[in-house]
């Protein structure tokens, strides 16, 4: 009978990580608790050390990237308007709507 390989999630991992840095409990007692082997808790307390200072770098590139661009923006407005325009001469010339 073969152990399958457990998926723990990102959620899980931080949690477990987090209450390693806070230093608690130790290592083995935090093992038992959440059924883990030490090396692991250790491995993702070292990576979550190694990777904060991501977390504030990447917010303030975030926060730019996620700025429209204003110039393409407004052509298109620009463009729209242009449309409307000659579409409402269309229909007077027509008939359809009145000026």
């Amino acid at each position: 009978m073969s152990k399958t390989k457990r998926k723990f999630s990102s959620k899980f991992k931080s949690k477990v990580a987090l209450e390693a840095i806070k230093e608690r409990h130790t290592t083995s007692e935090l093992s038992r608790k959440f059924e883990l082997h030490p090396t692991q808790i250790n491995t993702w307390k070292r990576e979550l050390v190694n990777k904060s200072t991501l977390l504030f770098e990447t917010k303030s590139k975030q926060v730019r990237e996620s700025e429209p661009d204003l110039e393409a923006l407004y052509s298109k407005i620009g463009k729209l308007e242009m449309e409307r325009d000659y579409l409402k001469k269309s229909l007077v010339k027509l008939g359809w709507i009145e000026k």
